[in-house]
């Protein structure tokens, strides 16, 4: 059995989405929820959920070894970005490196890199008049949107899509396809 470790930075819909998924699985199981922002929805999700939480700050996760320390004690095995926004440290890929997957709400390499994310990717969609967006989940390494790419799955933007329409197609595919896909990951380990 794995342990995995979730970051994430908002409402947590996808850590718990991925913490019911691995319930009673025997690949592996959530073990700890972290979060950047002591305010994060994905805290009070992961309380209802019975998993432990560690909130970090800016200085512990860039400028201390804590992060990776805290992690090996707790035996994680693998980690999920999930609507994480920070850039992933250098002591932490090293740590970790290949064991990490983010997922991002468009398709790779289009729309991706610092400062997109949520509503903003889907906006840029609409904006550009793409007929097709979707979901990547990709290795993470040292710059943002740009590792190796573990699987995309598409979804088509009609006209008169609007971007909170787009973003409830792509949640439909993060739900539907990253839990299993992370599954696939781990079970490479």
């Amino acid at each position: 059995m794995k342990n995995i470790a979730i970051f994430a930075s908002g409402s947590g819909t996808n850590a718990e989405n991925i913490t019911k998924y691995f319930a009673g699985n025997t690949t592996a199981n959530v073990k700890l929820i972290l979060s950047n922002k002591k305010d994060a929805g994905v805290l009070q999700r992961a309380k209802r959920l019975g998993i432990e939480t560690i909130v970090f700050d800016r200085d512990t996760f860039y400028n201390t070894n804590n992060i990776v320390e805290l992690l090996q004690k707790n035996h994680i095995d693998y980690i999920v970005l999930a609507g994480f926004l920070w850039l992933v440290p250098d002591n932490i890929l090293k740590a970790y490196g290949g064991s990490i997957v983010n997922i991002h709400p468009a398709l790779l390499p289009r729309h991706g890199g610092k400062g997109m994310y949520g509503d903003r990717v889907h906006r840029a969609v609409v904006e550009a008049g793409d007929k097709e967006t979707g979901i990547t989940i990709h290795k993470v390494n040292e710059k943002y949107d740009s590792g190796d790419i573990i699987a995309q799955y598409k979804v088509a933007v009609e006209p008169g899509d609007t971007p909170e329409m787009v973003a409830t197609k792509v949640h439909a595919l993060e739900y539907k396809y990253f839990p299993s896909e992370i599954e696939k990951e781990i079970q490479k380990l």
